[in-house]
């Protein structure tokens, strides 16, 4: 999926970690760093330096919680709001280019790795015979 996203995204100087970030931020920013981690399933090692990277071209601003001086919230700039809508294409242009059967594949692919996830969050313990 990055690689077929990454064209897309480039004209909007995002990267696709960047894209699932602002995603996120773009359906309720203010989020402390902690919550946006656990949406998207990131530790805040892997997520830290996407967000420097955001806030460096102005997409994002981080601020100190009032509630908690420990914590950060992620806010949307007005430049960050403003690439909602041409992001928003990013979908839409990817399906143009893929045929019935690689979008039929696409989706199998996508539950198979959903279903691959849930299992690997979520354990059983080991059976024996």
């Amino acid at each position: 999926m990055t690689q077929a996203y990454q064209p897309l995204l480039a004209e909007l100087g995002l990267t696709y970690p960047q894209y699932l970030v602002m995603c996120v931020l773009w359906h309720g920013d203010g989020l402390s760093v902690r919550a946006l981690g656990e949406r998207l399933q990131l530790d805040s090692g892997t997520l830290t330096p996407l967000l420097k990277r955001l806030e460096a071209q102005g997409q994002i601003r981080r601020e100190r919680a009032t509630s908690d001086e420990r914590q950060r919230q992620i806010w949307l700039t007005e430049s960050g709001r403003a690439l909602a809508e041409p992001a928003s294409q990013a979908p839409a242009r990817l399906r143009q280019c893929a045929s019935e059967v690689e979008l039929t594949r696409l989706a199998s692919l996508r539950d198979q790795l959903t279903e691959l996830r849930d299992a690997l969050q979520h354990p059983h313990p080991a059976t024996t015979p």
